[in-house]
């Protein structure tokens, strides 16, 4: 009989159990009046197309979880290889304006901030967040997309970045 207290699935198991699973590298944005924030994110996937909806994971204790929660919005933006310095950036300690800074944005209808050269940008509003753990999930009803024709994506596996061509691209 399997139970979910079983002791040999520890939390290192599992971060080197997952560390295995490839994942595209997206930068997740947001605007308004709980203040501009970002952080690097590979928990992000599709739910449903119907109404199109994503789910994005955030530590709930981090520096930037307040902010989505009270903006209510969020933007994906999907990087590709040429943007690994980006990721870096919002998945560590430098500071938000710096972080802006460092790339070209434009604004979503949500307000929240578009990356510019994103392979894909999902616009979305926040419709649900449920805790589970030490995280946030946060569901998101995209109400616009951008992005221009992938041909190379930035994936994370092995605890290291790494790109990825798409089928048929040259």
């Amino acid at each position: 009989m399997c139970y979910a207290a079983d002791a040999t699935v520890t939390k290192d198991r599992y971060r080197d159990a997952m560390a295995s699973v490839a994942a595209a590298v997206n930068v997740v944005t947001t605007d308004g009046p709980g203040g501009r924030a970002g952080f690097t994110a590979t928990a992000v996937c599709s739910v449903t197309d119907s109404p199109p909806t994503l789910l994005v994971c955030v530590k709930r204790d981090s520096s930037v979880g307040e902010a989505f929660r009270a903006n209510g919005s969020l933007c994906v933006n999907t990087l590709a290889p040429e943007h690994q310095p980006l990721s870096n950036m919002f998945g560590g300690r430098t500071p938000s304006d710096e972080r802006f800074a460092a790339a070209t944005w434009t604004t979503g209808c949500t307000g929240a901030p578009v990356l510019e050269g994103a392979l894909a940008s999902f616009d979305c509003r926040i419709s649900k967040v449920v805790d589970v753990g030490t995280h946030a999930v946060l569901f998101c009803e995209v109400l616009e997309i951008g992005g221009g024709e992938p041909t190379e994506g930035l994936i994370y596996v092995g605890r290291r970045y790494d790109s990825v061509t798409a089928c048929g691209a040259a």
